[in-house]
């Protein structure tokens, strides 16, 4: 069961000045509880709390703060007591944190962090986001292949408390090299004097630092692991991505989908932090283009003016249908955004998609007339021949633009998320005022006066 660590508890703990009871009180509860409690904490008191936690627990709390709480922090405190704390995080966590701070805050706290870490900072800094490499934690365990069992298991007691795991170990050779992997479950089991290198396993799953970073999250998912290798060009291991670094890039990518989706424009910024200035300069973009994208969709209506004027019953199912191929647009959208995303699909699926989503768009278009119809059968029966057809056609048009527009802009080399609902549906519209009255001014054309006519 999780424990009850409340914000009011720390701060009497903090009041009552024992560092050593603080430390038994806290040992048994995960970092992550501790943030949580401590998040609520003036950055006087937060830090105070910092200094009394005894390393590494302290940095393991620390992140699990927000990033901007950390770089609050950090940016508030003498450099070298800043690069004290960065030293003992996760390598990976340490440099998404250097990256953030601002430019006078990052040179001081990198100047006074020990040479190693802070060579680590500045070679991990250099990968591109949206990499293997930008994501991917150097504090990796590694053995050579000569090494018994034994030294092994000696050598992953003295190095345990500085890796990321160790139920993953990659054995190298001199020149660092990935050779295999020997899990820690492997070596438990195994004769104390054997060798690694009769134990490793030498198909080892692997990706390079310049591989995209949903790769990861791929593979992992397939082959069930907890941790990745990642290796240079030249077989070097540089690194490991673990699940939980996986999952946090996907829930940033999802949430940045999601806002792209809906045209928001927000991409990662939190709702809650972000201000009415800025909510509003990042979705008056996508509204002001779609208010001239349905300028069409007004000049679509007026252009069909006299069908209008002469079959009034016809106003009453636009809304019903237009809407109608929006949502199967955004639906068909969805679907195909999420595919491209994980890989599913791919560009040269197009076409087999698009007869896919020709078929199910049919059928979903002639169910929905069916009910359309049993409405234009007592409320306007004089356009029920329009009504039917139109809801087909409208159906089939929206599924096959939100189906092929993710595909035009992966093919552009634009993210396919930006096939968002709004310019979907706004498409949709465009072609289904068009569809619907064009095609009763065609099935009606009897009924219709002439311009200008009584």
């Amino acid at each position: 069961m999780p424990h009850t660590l409340t914000t009011e508890i720390l701060i009497q703990m903090l009041r009552a000045g024992d560092e050593r009871a603080l430390n038994a009180a806290l040992e048994d509860i995960h970092p992550h509880d501790i943030a949580q409690a401590a998040a609520d904490l003036d950055d006087e008191s937060l830090w105070t709390l910092l200094q009394r936690i005894r390393p590494p627990l302290n940095a393991e709390v620390f992140s699990h703060l927000s990033i901007d709480r950390q770089v609050q922090l950090a940016e508030s405190r003498a450099p070298q007591d800043a690069a004290d704390l960065l030293e003992s995080m996760p390598s990976d966590d340490r440099v998404d944190l250097v990256q953030q701070l601002d430019e006078e805050s990052r040179e001081d706290i990198l100047g006074a962090m020990e040479e190693p870490q802070r060579r680590d900072v500045q070679r991990l800094s250099l990968y591109r986001q949206g990499t293997v490499g930008s994501v991917m934690s150097s504090d990796v365990a590694t053995l050579q292949a000569d090494l018994s069992v034994t030294a092994a298991l000696a050598r992953l007691r003295e190095m345990a408390a500085q890796k990321e795991t160790i139920y993953y170990n990659y054995v190298v050779d001199a020149d660092g090299r990935l050779l295999g992997i020997v899990s820690l479950r492997a070596l438990i089991l195994a004769d104390p004097a054997a060798r690694l290198r009769d134990l490793m396993n030498e198909e080892v799953v692997a990706l390079y630092v310049d591989d995209p970073v949903e790769d990861a999250a791929r593979l992992i998912r397939e082959y069930d692991l907890l941790a990745l290798p990642v290796i240079t060009a030249e077989g070097r291991l540089a690194g490991i991505v673990t699940v939980d670094d996986v999952l946090d890039v996907a829930e940033d990518e999802a949430t940045e989908d999601f806002h792209k989706f809906g045209a928001t424009g927000l991409g990662r910024i939190s709702l809650n932090e972000a201000t009415v200035g800025l909510l509003y300069r990042r979705r008056i973009v996508w509204l002001m283009v779609l208010v001239f994208v349905n300028i069409f969709s007004g000049a679509g209506i007026a252009a069909f003016e006299q069908t209008i004027q002469s079959v009034v019953a016809l106003v009453f199912f636009l809304p019903l249908l237009i809407d109608s191929g929006g949502n199967a647009g955004s639906q068909a959208a969805t679907l195909m955004v999420r595919a491209l995303a994980t890989g599913e699909v791919v560009l040269k699926d197009w076409a087999r998609m698009l007869g896919k989503e020709f078929g199910v768009a049919l059928a979903l278009g002639a169910t929905m007339a069916a009910g359309v119809s049993l409405i234009s059968a007592f409320r306007a029966p004089e356009v029920l021949v329009v009504v039917a057809p139109a809801m087909v056609l409208i159906v089939l048009a929206g599924s096959l633009i939100g189906m092929l527009l993710p595909f035009v802009l992966t093919r552009l080399r634009m993210d396919p998320a930006t096939a968002s609902g709004p310019l979907i549906t706004s498409l949709a519209d465009i072609s289904g005022v068009m569809i619907y009255f064009g095609l009763a001014t065609w099935l009606l054309r009897e009924q219709i006066a002439p311009a200008g006519g009584l």
